[in-house]
């Protein structure tokens, strides 16, 4: 390598000093580690805003234009289900009721739950079964409930399990594993569409969201098209996901906080980078004046400072991975509704992150370094 020589130098120059690379190294491995568990948290909320999106799979969504999350919807005509299967490229088209219900359990507690009906003659959507047949939600007072970290709150029913809902029984016929856990925090119920209509007071609209198939993706223009002259919204999943993401960026103080906290972690990282290494290069002008009197060119010392910064901030960045990795595997463990999860996303951002430290250190270091004149040296 041509500059395998200074660049040598630097290193050895670099982790001789243990005050001070120990000081870069701790100083970038938390502000990596800041900003990877907030922008991990930040993920984790999102996929979970995403969990019935996820969960129902369906391929577009029609809704209300003022719907932001698939549990704020605004129900919706029936007439509306019968227009969207006439519509051209449209291949099947089914209705789909999500509502909030209290349950009273056998203990006499109440629990807040989220009901799911599926179309009676589809049940598209549905989720797989651990435990039952999904046959038995046709059974008068039928439920599935889905086994995930709320499951508890309903104090770990078992298939054949009573509550009271409205006044109404309901039993559980099945037990039931998801993709992705909610975001709202309380326990989700699955049954009929029919059913859920009769058991949880609505307004005189009942549909939540009617699920569409396209024939192919070259229709799914003309089927938002033709559900827009009705004055409703036609989202793909990855559309729907993204209003999602957008609201709880943009229209709620989640987004906002998160971002604040990055800027200041990375704000946090700089300073304790770049005060230790310009302190750095202030105590070895000496030895890079010496440098400068044997032969060493100006382009090679910036090199050097480069290598040293660029060394210092990626290796600071792999410690700052491997802490948030252990921390969020440790809380996830125990901690059930910890959200938090790393993405490349993540992983890019804080990357950007870490080279943009690194150069704004190199810069001031480079800049100090260009100036050093060798007489200065010697004659100190």
């Amino acid at each position: 390598m041509k500059h395998s020589g200074i660049l040598r130098i630097g290193f050895k120059l670099l982790v001789n000093d243990k005050a001070k690379f120990s000081a870069l190294l701790i100083g970038i491995t938390f502000a990596v580690f800041l900003m990877v568990q907030m922008t991990a948290m930040f993920s984790g909320i999102l996929n979970r805003a995403y969990s019935t999106v996820t969960n129902i799979g369906a391929d577009i969504w029609i809704m209300d234009p003022a719907v932001n999350t698939p549990t704020g919807s605004v129900p919706m005509p029936d007439y509306l289900l019968d227009a969207v299967r006439s519509m051209n490229g449209v291949s099947y088209a089914v209705p789909l009721f999500i509502g909030g219900a209290q349950l009273r359990l056998g203990s006499g507690t109440n629990q807040s739950v989220t009901i799911v009906g599926l179309d009676d003659t589809s049940l598209f959507g549905r989720p797989a079964l651990e435990k039952g047949n999904i046959l038995d939600i046709y059974a008068d007072n039928s439920f599935i409930v889905v086994d995930d970290v709320e499951f508890p709150k309903l104090e770990n029913p078992k298939i054949g399990t009573s509550f009271e809902l409205n006044d109404y029984r309901g039993v559980i016929v099945g037990i039931a594993k998801v993709n992705a856990n909610g975001l709202n925090g309380v326990p989700t119920l699955y049954t009929t569409y029919n059913r859920a209509k009769q058991y949880i007071p609505s307004t005189r609209f009942t549909i939540s969201y009617v699920l569409a198939q396209a024939k192919n993706d070259a229709a799914i223009p003309g089927i938002k098209q033709q559900v827009a002259k009705l004055g409703y919204v036609a989202l793909t999943k990855n559309e729907f996901n993204k209003r999602i993401s957008d609201y709880y960026t943009y229209q709620t103080g989640i987004g906002t906080n998160i971002l604040l906290m990055t800027a200041i972690s990375f704000i946090v990282g700089l300073s304790i980078s770049g005060q230790t290494f310009y302190t750095f290069v202030l105590e070895n002008v000496d030895k890079f004046g010496a440098l400068k009197a044997i032969g060493a060119k100006g382009r090679e010392l910036v090199y050097m400072i480069l290598f040293m910064a660029t060394f210092t901030s990626l290796t600071g960045y792999g410690l700052g991975i491997g802490l948030v990795t252990v921390v969020i595997s440790i809380a996830r463990s125990r901690i059930p509704n910890y959200a938090a999860m790393i993405t490349f996303w993540n992983l890019e951002l804080a990357f950007g992150m870490v080279l943009l430290i690194a150069g704004i250190s190199s810069y001031f270091g480079v800049r100090k370094v260009l100036r050093i004149e060798p007489f200065d040296i010697f004659r100190g």
